[in-house]
C-alpha cells in the first residue's frame, strides 16, 4: 500500500518526465483501485495528478492549434500569432438594445468617440471578477472578436494569463450549426469537438474550472429556445444541441462553467440579458492601435510610416481601419505600391483600395498555382462574376456564411468551388468543420459588397442580368441608363432598412468611374459602355442631401460624393472653419445642404468630440437644432447664453433619449427654457436610455413647476445615470425643492449634487440658498432646516 500513498509516489518527477503515457496508465488503474477500495482522500489526490496530466497534453493542442494563423499572411506563410497580434480595445457595453444598423456606422461612430474616460477592459480579465460567469462581447464582423478568443486561449495554453483555469473548450457557432439534427449529450458534444481527449471526463471535479467559448453568435442557425426548451442538468444525457446551449446559458448545466459568447451587435439579443453577467464591446484599433499595427506588419519601418501618412490624409480609409481585417487589406495593397515605385496613383477611397487589392490576389494567386505573370481574362472574369453573383444575392440578407446550396444557386459547382478559394483564397474562404460539412464565406462583409456592386455595374453594363431576380436589389437591372441605373442606386440605399446598402452603393458609384473602370481592365474586359455624366449623378446625390435631414442618410451620401471624387461642397464648408475647428456663422447664411456638409465635417473631423461649444459656431437656435447631430456625437455640451428657447429642448430631449447618445453632460445656463422647455427636457430624463450625468439650468427662468416635473422624471426612471443636476438663480419653491432633496436622500438614486441658489437680486426676499452633496460631511437637512449656505455662481 506504500505505492499508493500520496507521500510516497509511484513514480519519481523524473520518471514522469520520461515516461508521462506510463504515469498515466498507472494513475488510471490506481484510482480505480483505490475507488474500490474506497479509499477517497486518496483517490482524490491523484484524480487532481491526474487531471493535470490532461491539462499539459490539451494545452499543448491548443498552443499547436492557436500559435500560427494563415487568413492574414500575404506569402502564404502562417503567422505567428503572437508577433502580428495588437491588442484590441475592448470596453464596458451599454446593454442596450438590438441595434441594426449597419456596421460601416458602428465604425464611423467608433472613430468619433473619445474613450479616455472609457475604461478599457483586457480579454485576459474578463473572469477576474469571480461572480462573472457569463461575459457578452459585441463587435462588428471583422473587428477582431475571432483573434481575440484565439489569443486568449493561446495565453492560457503558453502559461501566460487565466492559470487558475483548467479546461478551455471553444466551440463556434459556425460548427454547432452542423450538429443541430444530432442528439447527445455535452460529454459526447464535446467529444466531436474534441476526439480522444480524456480530460472530458474530469469537467464535473471539483476544482476543475471550465470555461466554454461561443464564438459567432451572429452565425448561430440554432433556434436558441429559452422559454420553451426542457430543463437540462445531466452532462451525460443526451439531448438536442439547441437544448444543451440553452441549459449552458441557464446555467443548469456546468453551473460552476465560465462562458465567453462573441457576436455581432445585431444578434445580441438572442440571449435575454438576465442570463449574462458583462457585455463588453470590441470597439477596434484605436489611433495608436493602428499605427502598431502597420509598424508591426511591415518589416520595412519607413515604408510603414508611409503607409500610415497616407491612410491619415483619407479619412474614409482612417475610420475603415479601426478594423483589423481593413488595416490588413491596407497593409497588403500600400506594401506592394508604395514599395515599386510605380507610376499608378495610390489609392484614397475604399472603391480604389477593394479595387486594387482584388487585382493584388488574383495576380498573385495565379503566379503562385499557375506561373503564369498574367492571370487567364476569361477564367478570371467567370470567376468574379460567379462570386459576385452570390454576394449580390446574399447582400439583402445579410448572410456572412454560405452553404452548398447558395452555390449552386448562383452556378457555382460545389465539387469547383476550390477553384475559387484558390484563385482567390483571402477572398474567399472554402471551410470544412467537424469533417461533417463544408460552409463558404468571404472573409468580410465589406468584400462581399463590392463584390455585390462590381457584379452589378458589369451584369448591367454587359447586358447580362440574373434571368430569376430573386431580390428586390435585382430590380436594378429594368433601367435603360447607367444614369438612371446609378440614381436607382441611390433610391435603393436610402430605403433600404438602417443602411444595409450604405457601402454597395459607394463601391457602385466609384466603379462607375473611368480611373476605376481602367484599373479593371486587364482583368475584366467590358463588352458594354458605361459613358454617362459623372455630374448628373452628382446633383441627383445633393438633391437627396437636401431632402433627406437625418445624419444617417446625408453623410453617407457625402461618401458616396468622396468616392466619385466630388470634393467642392466639403472644401467650401470647409473654408470657413479656422485653425482651431471653429468657425463664426452668424454673418454666414447657410443652405441646407451647407448646413449638412457642415455636420458631416465636423463629425469627419480629426479631433476627439469631447466638447461642443454652440458660442465658437453661432449663439443661435437654428445653429443648435442644425447641428444636433454632433451635439449627440459629443460627451460635453456648452449652450449656455446662446438665445435658446423650448423649441431647443424638445430637440435635445431627443438627443439625450437616444441609446446610441454620447452625451453625458449638458449645460443650458442662462437661456430663456422656462417651465414648457424643462418639461420637454424631462420627458427625455424619463427614458432609460437617457445616460445624461450633469446638467446645469441655472438661471433659465424655471419655477417650482419645472423644479417639480424634473423631480417626477428622475423618480420615474430608476436606470437614470444623473450624478449632478444646478438650478441656481431659478424662481424655486417648497414642493419642488422638498421632491428633489427626498429623492436625493433614496439610496437608489444616483444624484449626488444638488445646487439650487437663488439669484442674487431676489435675496431681499424670503429666499435660501441650498447647496447638498451626497458625499460631503454635512447632512442633508430638511426643507424646515434649510439656511442660506453660501452666494456663489457655479457654473462657467
Amino acid at each position: 500500500m506504500n505505492l499508493l500513498s500520496s507521500h510516497c509516489p509511484a513514480c519519481s518527477e523524473e520518471e514522469v518526465e520520461d515516461d508521462p503515457i506510463a504515469k498515466e496508465a498507472l494513475l488510471k488503474v490506481t484510482i480505480h483501485v483505490l475507488e474500490k477500495m474506497k479509499e477517497t482522500d486518496l483517490m482524490k489526490t491523484l484524480e487532481k495528478d491526474l487531471l493535470s496530466i490532461y491539462q499539459k497534453k490539451y494545452k499543448s493542442r491548443m498552443k499547436d492549434k492557436y500559435k500560427r494563423i494563415c487568413e492574414t499572411s500575404q506569402h502564404g506563410t502562417p503567422s505567428l500569432l503572437n508577433e502580428i497580434y495588437t491588442e484590441l480595445n475592448i470596453t464596458k457595453a451599454w446593454t442596450e438594445g438590438i441595434n441594426t444598423e449597419h456596421e460601416v456606422r458602428h465604425l464611423e461612430a467608433a472613430s468619433r468617440r473619445s474613450t479616455k474616460k472609457d475604461k478599457c477592459i483586457q480579454s485576459d480579465d474578463l473572469f477576474r471578477d469571480k461572480s462573472i460567469r457569463t461575459v457578452l462581447t459585441k463587435g462588428v464582423a471583422g473587428i477582431g472578436k475571432t483573434f481575440s478568443v484565439q489569443k486568449f486561449i493561446l495565453d492560457w495554453a503558453e502559461g501566460k494569463a487565466n492559470q487558475d483555469v483548467t479546461f478551455m473548450f471553444p466551440l463556434p457557432f459556425r460548427e454547432l450549426n452542423l450538429m443541430k439534427k444530432k442528439n447527445l449529450s455535452l460529454i459526447n458534444l464535446l467529444h466531436q469537438f474534441f476526439p480522444g481527449a480524456n480530460e472530458l471526463q474530469s469537467i464535473n471535479c471539483d476544482g476543475c474550472k471550465v470555461v466554454l467559448i461561443f464564438d459567432g453568435l451572429d452565425e448561430c442557425r440554432l433556434p436558441l429556445n429559452f422559454e420553451n426548451n426542457e430543463s437540462l442538468c445531466d452532462a451525460t444525457e443526451s439531448a438536442s444541441v439547441d437544448v444543451l446551449l440553452t441549459n449552458l446559458i441557464k446555467g443548469n448545466l456546468l453551473p460552476s462553467a465560465h462562458l465567453w459568447i462573441t457576436t455581432r451587435p445585431g444578434a445580441a439579443n438572442q440571449i435575454p440579458l438576465r442570463f449574462v453577467g458583462q457585455v463588453t464591446e470590441v470597439q477596434g484599433f484605436t489611433d495608436a492601435q493602428k499605427e502598431e499595427y502597420f509598424m508591426k506588419s511591415i518589416s520595412d519601418q519607413s515604408l510603414a510610416k508611409k503607409i500610415i501618412k497616407h491612410i491619415k490624409s483619407s479619412k474614409s480609409l482612417y475610420i475603415m481601419c479601426h478594423l483589423p481585417v481593413f488595416c490588413w487589406i491596407t497593409a497588403t495593397v500600400l506594401e506592394r505600391m508604395l514599395s515599386e515605385a510605380e507610376s499608378e496613383e495610390i489609392p484614397k477611397t475604399l472603391t480604389q483600395m477593394f479595387t486594387h487589392f482584388l487585382i493584388f490576389q488574383i495576380k498573385h494567386k495565379d503566379q503562385k498555382y499557375h506561373q503564369r505573370c498574367e492571370p487567364d481574362p476569361q477564367q478570371t472574369r467567370e470567376s468574379i462574376m460567379a462570386l459576385g453573383k452570390l454576394a449580390f444575392q446574399q447582400l439583402e440578407k445579410g448572410n456572412l456564411i454560405f452553404s452548398k446550396k447558395d452555390l449552386m444557386e448562383c452556378g457555382i459547382n460545389v465539387r469547383e468551388a476550390t477553384v475559387y478559394s484558390g484563385v482567390c483564397t483571402q477572398i474567399f474562404r472554402e471551410e470544412f468543420e467537424l469533417q461533417l460539412g463544408k460552409v463558404f464565406s468571404f472573409i468580410h462583409l465589406s468584400v462581399q459588397e463590392f463584390l455585390a456592386a462590381l457584379y452589378a455595374f458589369l451584369a448591367f453594363i454587359n447586358r447580362n442580368q440574373p434571368e430569376h431576380q430573386t431580390t428586390d436589389l435585382s430590380d436594378l437591372f429594368n433601367n435603360s441608363s447607367m444614369s438612371d441605373f446609378l440614381r436607382s442606386a441611390v433610391d435603393k440605399a436610402l430605403e433600404s432598412e438602417n443602411g444595409q446598402l450604405d457601402l454597395f452603393l459607394r463601391f457602385l458609384l466609384g466603379l462607375s468611374l473611368e480611373s476605376n473602370q481602367t484599373l479593371l481592365r486587364s482583368l475584366l474586359p467590358q463588352t458594354g459602355s458605361s459613358a454617362h455624366r459623372i455630374e448628373e449623378t452628382v446633383e441627383y446625390i445633393k438633391g437627396k442631401i437636401r431632402e433627406n435631414p437625418s445624419p444617417e442618410m446625408f453623410i453617407n451620401l457625402f461618401h458616396c460624393l468622396n468616392e466619385l471624387n466630388y470634393h467642392s461642397l466639403v472644401k467650401e464648408i470647409q473654408s470657413y472653419l479656422n485653425p482651431g475647428g471653429y468657425t463664426c456663422l452668424r454673418q454666414i447664411k447657410l443652405s441646407s445642404i451647407q448646413w449638412s456638409a457642415l455636420v458631416f465635417v465636423l463629425l469627419n473631423s480629426t479631433q476627439e468630440h469631447e466638447e461642443f461649444d454652440l458660442r465658437s459656431y453661432s449663439r443661435s437656435e437654428e445653429c443648435l437644432l442644425r447641428l444636433l447631430p454632433v451635439v449627440k456625437e459629443s460627451r460635453k455640451a456648452v449652450l449656455c447664453g446662446c438665445n435658446l428657447s423650448e423649441e431647443s429642448c424638445k430637440g435635445l430631449s431627443t438627443v439625450i433619449s437616444s441609446k446610441c447618445s454620447k452625451l453625458r453632460e449638458l449645460n443650458l445656463s442662462e437661456n430663456n427654457l422656462w417651465d414648457k422647455g424643462v418639461k420637454l427636457l424631462a420627458e427625455g430624463l424619463k427614458n432609460e436610455e437617457c445616460k445624461l450625468e450633469k446638467l446645469w439650468l441655472v438661471q433659465c427662468g424655471i419655477s417650482d413647476v419645472g423644479f417639480v416635473a424634473l423631480a417626477l422624471a428622475l423618480e420615474s426612471n430608476p436606470m437614470s445615470k444623473l450624478q449632478e443636476l444646478n438650478l441656481n438663480c431659478n424662481e424655486h419653491g417648497n414642493k419642488g425643492i422638498k421632491m428633489l432633496s427626498d429623492l436625493q436622500k433614496d439610496p437608489n438614486c444616483t444624484l449626488e449634487t444638488l445646487h439650487i441658489e437663488p439669484d442674487p437680486y431676489e435675496l431681499n426676499k424670503t429666499s435660501h440658498s441650498y447647496n447638498f452633496n451626497r458625499n460631503s460631511t454635512n447632512p442633508v437637512m430638511d426643507v424646515a432646516e434649510f439656511v442660506i449656505l453660501q452666494k456663489r455662481n457655479s457654473y462657467k
